[in-house]
């Protein structure tokens, strides 16, 4: 009950129809469907986007090759108009269920109330413990052929990945070079048949340990093995393990996947009433254009939500 008596207390000025917690491309995209809906929104985020280190965004209409930051500018700069939307830089710690709604806490201590919700949060990845391996990731350590594969065709290319994940990426990456090799970093798990499919495609599948990554500002020269042998290559494919950025969905009740992302439908509503979900955090499909277009179908179904309960 303490957590309600909190919320009858919070001021106007910190009471939202919407607060959406994640303000880089899913959750700007949201509240600019909320902000032109004429919503009174939060936009909670702490500045810290997963792709802060990659130097291009390709894939993305209109903005092909941009810099991820200097999209990610205009698109603040633009939801910044609406006058119904506001911005709070900060980390959220904590959520609850009220009776009107919800009470978010930050991590300054700051409390704010809200009707309903937005999940923008996006993933963590768990990088390996491979020296050099973080500094490369999304320069050219990279997870996806269609955002950074056209700018690495026909190079010498390595693929970090075992079992399944480095068969499906064995097939999708021959498209984009033939020069390719899997690098199980240990002992192999691929079928006798996906072997035999791999083969047959000159891919060759190399067991041995990998040590460290050398490269220069993020970009590969080789990789050095535990048994100092070297292998030179221009670009890694990679899927490292993800976690959920923000455990407060789960907190609220909200179900995850069997993959380790939130659980939603085709209008991004996640398991728990007045949640809403969108970006990274939903979906393995990782890319600037995905997360805008499924913050927008969640800014829209959202409001369509509203005006339904309000009508």
């Amino acid at each position: 009950m303490k957590s309600l008596s909190i919320y009858n207390k919070i001021t106007d000025n910190k009471n939202f129809e919407v607060i959406i917690i994640g303000g880089s491309f899913a959750g700007l995209s949201a509240a600019m469907a909320l902000g032109r809906a004429l919503r009174n929104v939060l936009i909670i985020d702490s500045g810290s986007p997963c792709n802060s280190q990659t130097p291009h965004s390709h894939n993305f209409i209109t903005q092909d090759g941009e810099n991820p930051s200097i999209i990610l500018k205009k698109a603040k700069a633009q939801v910044s108009n609406y006058s119904t939307l506001k911005f709070h830089n900060d980390f959220v710690i904590n959520g609850e269920k009220t009776k009107n709604g919800f009470l978010i806490v930050t991590q300054s201590g700051e409390q704010f109330a809200t009707k309903k919700l937005i999940f923008a949060t996006g993933i963590k990845d768990i990088m390996p413990s491979i020296k050099g391996f973080s500094e490369c990731w999304g320069i050219s350590v990279i997870h996806c052929p269609y955002c950074h594969g056209y700018e690495v065709k026909n190079e010498k290319t390595g693929i970090l990945a075992n079992g399944g994940i480095a068969f499906h990426y064995a097939q999708l990456i021959s498209n984009w070079t033939k020069d390719l090799t899997i690098f199980t970093n240990g002992k192999s798990t691929l079928t006798l048949e996906q072997i035999k499919k791999i083969t047959n495609h000159n891919i060759p599948i190399v067991e041995n340990e990998i040590h460290f990554l050398n490269h220069k500002n993020g970009n590969i020269s080789e990789i050095v093995f535990t048994d100092k042998s070297t292998f030179q290559l221009k670009a890694l494919y990679s899927r490292p393990d993800i976690e959920q950025h923000s455990k407060i969905p789960e907190m609220l009740g909200c179900e995850l996947t069997e993959q380790g992302f939130l659980k939603v439908d085709i209008f991004q509503k996640t398991t728990v009433e007045n949640i809403f979900a969108c970006g990274d955090n939903v979906t393995p499909l990782r890319s600037v254009s995905y997360a805008v277009a499924a913050g927008n179908i969640a800014g829209a179904m959202m409001n369509n939500k509203m005006t339904e309960e309000e009508f």
